[in-house]
């Protein structure tokens, strides 16, 4: 995910520049890339018409995730690309949940740099690094990192 397209390279030079990534590109699967304490996945498995998953397509992937997430067991933190996969991390955080949990209501509010301390997980989020959000400024190289480290020091 992410390899050979420009939110990729603006991911994973962020990836590298703050110690998660061996290289700072990728642009096939074979090209070398190892990320260290690092699991990239989507909310949405599968390529929706105008790139645009709706909430039925991000509950019927919930499973996957979930069923993901038993791998890792050392996983604390997760930072959400865009206000979709926040609001997806909410849902996945209450099913992994022991006991399963709601959503809390209110719903913590997306933005760049939210923060929500759940239970199991914490959510960090950040503006997707799409073209619309790079190009324009809106996400900068510097506001990523510090996203990503942010994620790093509550992991420790």
């Amino acid at each position: 995910m992410f390899t050979g397209d420009r939110s990729g390279d603006f991911l994973f030079a962020s990836l590298w520049r703050c110690g998660y990534a061996n290289q700072p590109t990728s642009s096939d699967r074979r090209d070398g890339l190892r990320l260290e304490g690092v699991w990239i996945t989507a909310a949405v498995r599968c390529a929706p018409p105008a790139n645009r998953p709706t909430p039925e397509e991000r509950d019927t992937c919930l499973p996957w995730s979930v069923a993901e997430l038993r791998f890792l067991r050392n996983l604390r933190v997760v930072v959400c690309l865009g206000a979709f996969a926040w609001d997806a991390a909410l849902r996945l955080n209450a099913a992994i949940s022991d006991p399963p949990a709601s959503v809390p209501r209110p719903k913590p509010k997306f933005g760049h740099g939210a923060e929500y301390e759940g239970r199991p997980l914490t959510l960090i989020g950040s503006f997707h690094p799409s073209q619309q959000n790079t190009f324009t400024g809106k996400l900068t190289p510097e506001m990523l990192d510090d996203v990503l480290r942010r994620a790093g020091a509550l992991a420790l």
